[in-house]
């Protein structure tokens, strides 16, 4: 086929198809291309108006209830004796019609202490000394006394003891006499009699006697003689030192390793390092029911049941008193019934 053929038909398939464009193409547009009367241009829309709500409705408070006003049938209650159960409990509303509330039976108040005779403190003694010898709880000797929580007392000062004391015998804390009518066991032992002003137990005096050669003098004291154990300062003394203690006896300062010496003939009861606060001790025993001790030796040269003579040497001067510096704790103690009772040394021993 020619190029002037295909030229021809291109060009009559151009033209069918421009005919068939403007065939389909509507000859008024579908939509109006002109302003519309009744509409506006560029006017801004109303504004917005939420819609109304109905109003709640005030509260109103309903008005005060009125409680019935009824008569109300009540019992007299029985005596505690009546023998009602302690469960009975207050009636409620579901308790039937004439219910009454009965109490459980009262508790019976606890027996209050009686005062009884009054008792002189002596030099010495403490609120728990004087309790153990009457037998008394040391709170009730406060609550009857009025003490206080720390329970002080004075020398001179009347103890008001309860009617029930009895005096069970000299305590090395609670020296003083007998009150009158208090209770004195039969085989109970009997106090001894009231101390001198010195608030030691009643002794003749040691008459005094001029100094043996050597470094002791000798004293009578009652039965036996007394000698110094050692010679030098007095650095603690007999009595109270403060909140209920007392020393019960004296601590003699002198050079570590001194000699200490037996104070009278006797027999060692004792040699050991056991008792509190004590360090090394020696307990000798002497006729006429007295003891001596001899506390915080050095060293210790006797033994038990040994015998010895007085002036013999017994142990050296030691550290541990605690007294800042070397020194022996030395006692003297009297067999009162069945208690050996403290006397201060310095009231037997030669001066």
């Amino acid at each position: 086929m020619a190029l002037g053929q295909w030229v021809r038909i291109g060009a009559i398939t151009l033209l069918g198809m421009i005919a068939t464009a403007c065939a389909s193409y509507p000859e008024a547009p579908r939509y109006p291309t002109r302003p519309m009367t009744g509409y506006a241009t560029n006017v801004p829309p109303p504004p917005y108006t939420a819609p109304s709500q109905p109003t709640p409705p005030v509260y109103e408070a309903p008005p005060p209830a009125i409680a019935p006003v009824e008569p109300i049938e009540g019992g007299a209650l029985p005596p505690p004796s009546s023998g009602v159960s302690a469960d009975a409990q207050p009636p409620t509303a579901s308790s039937p019609p004439g219910a009454t509330y009965v109490p459980p039976p009262a508790t019976t108040a606890p027996t209050t202490v009686s005062a009884g005779a009054a008792y002189v403190i002596q030099p010495g003694d403490t609120i728990s000394g004087v309790g153990r010898r009457f037998q008394t709880p040391v709170q009730i000797l406060i609550d009857l006394n009025g003490l206080g929580p720390r329970g002080a007392i004075t020398v001179g000062q009347s103890i008001i003891l309860p009617d029930s004391a009895v005096d069970t015998g000299t305590d090395p804390y609670a020296t003083g006499p007998t009150p009158r009518g208090v209770l004195v066991p039969e085989n109970g032992i009997a106090p001894p009699p009231p101390p001198p002003p010195s608030g030691n137990p009643a002794t003749p005096p040691p008459p005094r006697q001029p100094a043996t050669s050597g470094q002791t003098g000798v004293a009578a004291a009652g039965s036996v003689a007394l000698q110094w154990p050692v010679r030098g300062d007095i650095v603690r003394r007999f009595g109270p030192v403060g909140l209920g203690e007392r020393n019960n006896g004296i601590n003699i300062g002198a050079p570590a390793g001194a000699a200490v010496v037996a104070a009278a003939d006797g027999v060692v009861g004792y040699v050991g390092d056991d008792l509190p606060g004590q360090g090394l001790t020696v307990l000798i025993t002497h006729r006429g029911g007295w003891r001596t001790v001899y506390g915080h030796l050095g060293s210790a040269t006797v033994e038990d049941n040994q015998t010895v003579r007085a002036g013999q040497q017994i142990g050296t001067v030691g550290l541990t008193a605690g007294d800042g510096r070397p020194s022996i704790h030395f006692e003297t103690r009297r067999m009162q019934g069945d208690e050996p009772v403290a006397i201060d040394p310095l009231t037997v021993l030669p001066r």
